[in-house]
């Protein structure tokens, strides 16, 4: 099995992630610094550098006014095309 940051399903979760950020209008500069991280965190994130662990995405998801639940929904219709 390859590494999880490799799958497709892992491009699907950054596109979610970045989906939430863009519809909440927040630079990836405003996620950083509200989740009190340097400002390439998100960057790094987005680009597949960096891989998020639960706590840091249900931060994400509480910054861009979804809940866990629902972003982990449109991660799921996502890899389900």
């Amino acid at each position: 099995m390859t590494k999880t940051i490799h799958r497709k399903e892992y491009s699907a979760l950054i596109e979610v992630v970045r989906d939430a950020r863009l519809a909440a209008g927040l630079t990836q500069a405003q996620v950083s610094s509200k989740l009190g991280r340097s400002q390439s965190f998100i960057s790094d994130v987005e680009t597949g550098k960096r891989r998020l662990d639960l706590v840091e995405l249900r931060d994400i998801a509480e910054l861009t006014g979804q809940s866990l639940p629902k972003l982990v929904a449109n991660f799921e219709k996502r890899i389900k095309g």
